[in-house]
């Protein structure tokens, strides 16, 4: 019986960055979230100040999709953090190949 445990995820053998496709896919991604979020922002002001005369309300909501654009592109522009995620890698055995003890079977 094999008491040893083998971990079958796949083993990370480099700590490459994900591709520059990925990352501006994924900035684009996240300047269009915020870049959206500015349209309710402006919608509810109104809303807000046609529905409850709430004039004040209106206009701190205003106030946060002010800032929007300027946050977008500069979230947009940033590298992507590196994650610290937990990953399977390579981990040379205490016991390495060479200091196993090999049978030599020697021919004629």
């Amino acid at each position: 019986m094999n008491t040893s445990h083998r971990d079958d995820t796949p083993v990370l053998i480099t700590e490459a960055e994900p591709s520059m496709d990925d990352q501006q896919a994924m900035r684009r991604r996240k300047y269009a979230i915020m870049m959206a979020s500015r349209i309710p922002c402006l919608v509810g002001a109104v809303i807000v100040f046609q529905v409850w005369q709430l004039w004040w309300l209106s206009l701190i909501i205003l106030a946060i999709s002010i800032p929007l654009p300027w946050m977008a592109v500069l979230i947009a522009n940033d590298r992507p953090a590196r994650k610290s995620e937990h990953v399977n890698r390579f981990r040379r055995s205490h016991r390495s190949i060479e200091s196993a003890g090999h049978q030599v079977i020697e021919g004629a």
